[in-house]
């Protein structure tokens, strides 16, 4: 593995078809894990529908709470079976961006418990299980919220030591993430892994290649589509994402491969064959998320990404941006999406190092 590390305490296309486009408590209590918190019941699924198996090491259960906002979000909880009678240091893990927490985050989430974390896995507003309506939004203010709610929940529960809280965001939760950390300074460190920053992306295109008069039109185009919208009293929505028709970058490609097979499908995800609503971008566009970076130190980073992957640029331009202590590990020979599930690729030994290190 490659590191470009400076961790003072340890010495395309020009968008995806088109800007748009690119947008690509207790409920169920164990009695094993007391959980507190005022909830609101929502309506989860009770079964295992995870694209990932359950593992034998950890409690699960599923939770609800609200953020500033009012919105009732949904998570999984998961737990060390083996966990002792102290109090856990705990891990709040969000993304990707267009994705649910029966995917990466979930998994992300379940293996860090075995490594002996309190984890909490989680729906973005307005999306999977969560509350909001009208579905299928996103917006980067209540998506950072989203992150310090989960972090108000996981804080007040009795297994949990609120002095020892980290974040992993996930692709463009990646940047969400390291939003929510630089104004709560309640996270003690942060892994972005594989990440994008969505309000680049919305604004620029992939690489930076979008003009001011490309730009300006999309704009406009968005914003006569409020009238329609306020009109019929409902959003239009983007054409179903990742259905390949020919022809596609392989970076498309490769979310095809986790978003629309057994691999990683999943109902309820924006990116299997679902979309986000037209006017989505609008917020992203004026919003750079990663203007205050720097302000996340003394607490440290890891960057996480593929050599390969086309989204590296994000990781290095944050990279450069932030503060000591930070860390950049590049994964030779792996592509974007491989660290979405890719066991022998994301580097989990490194992830409970780091987070065993900086929440001791």
């Amino acid at each position: 593995m490659m590191n470009r590390k400076t961790d003072n305490t340890e010495g395309f296309d020009a968008g995806r078809r088109s800007l748009m486009k690119a947008t690509g408590v207790a409920v169920a209590a164990l009695g094993v894990i007391p959980v507190t918190a005022a909830t609101q019941a929502l309506a989860q699924t009770s079964s295992w529908d995870k694209v990932f198996p359950k593992s034998d090491k950890v409690d699960h259960q599923k939770v609800s709470f609200k953020n500033r906002y009012g919105i009732s979000l949904s998570g999984d909880l998961y737990l060390p079976k083996e966990r002792g009678s102290g109090r856990l240091a705990a891990l709040v893990v969000g993304g990707p961006f267009g994705a649910v927490k029966e995917q990466s985050s979930g998994l992300y989430a379940q293996t860090m418990a075995e490594r002996g974390f309190a984890t909490l896995a989680f729906d973005g507003s307005y999306t999977g299980e969560s509350g909001g309506e009208p579905r299928n939004i996103a917006s980067p203010d209540v998506n950072t919220e989203d992150f310090s709610a989960a972090v108000d929940f996981i804080g007040l529960q009795p297994f949990v030591d609120r002095e020892r809280i980290g974040m992993i965001g996930i692709c463009g939760w990646g940047g969400m993430a390291l939003n929510a950390v630089a104004v709560d300074k309640r996270v003690k460190a942060v892994v972005a892994s594989t990440m994008y920053d969505m309000t680049r992306v919305m604004s620029k295109g992939y690489n930076d290649s979008v003009t001011l008069e490309q730009r300006t039109n999309m704009l406009d185009q968005m914003s006569r589509q409020r009238w329609t919208d306020a009109d019929k009293g409902a959003p239009a929505y983007q054409p179903p994402y990742n259905e390949l028709k020919g022809g596609e970058a392989q970076f498309l490609v490769d979310y095809h491969d986790y978003y629309m097979t057994p691999r990683g499908y999943h109902h309820r995800a924006v990116n299997s064959g679902n979309a986000w609503s037209q006017t989505t971008p609008l917020s992203f566009m004026n919003m750079p998320i990663l203007t205050y970076i720097a302000e996340i130190s003394p607490r440290p980073i890891l960057f996480v990404h593929g050599e390969k992957a086309h989204s590296l640029y994000f990781a290095e331009t944050a990279f450069a941006a932030a503060a000591e202590p930070k860390e950049l590990m590049i994964i030779p020979g792996t592509s974007h999406t491989d660290l979405y599930d890719q066991m022998d690729k994301i580097p989990f030994d490194r992830m409970s190092d780091f987070f065993g290190q900086h929440l001791a």
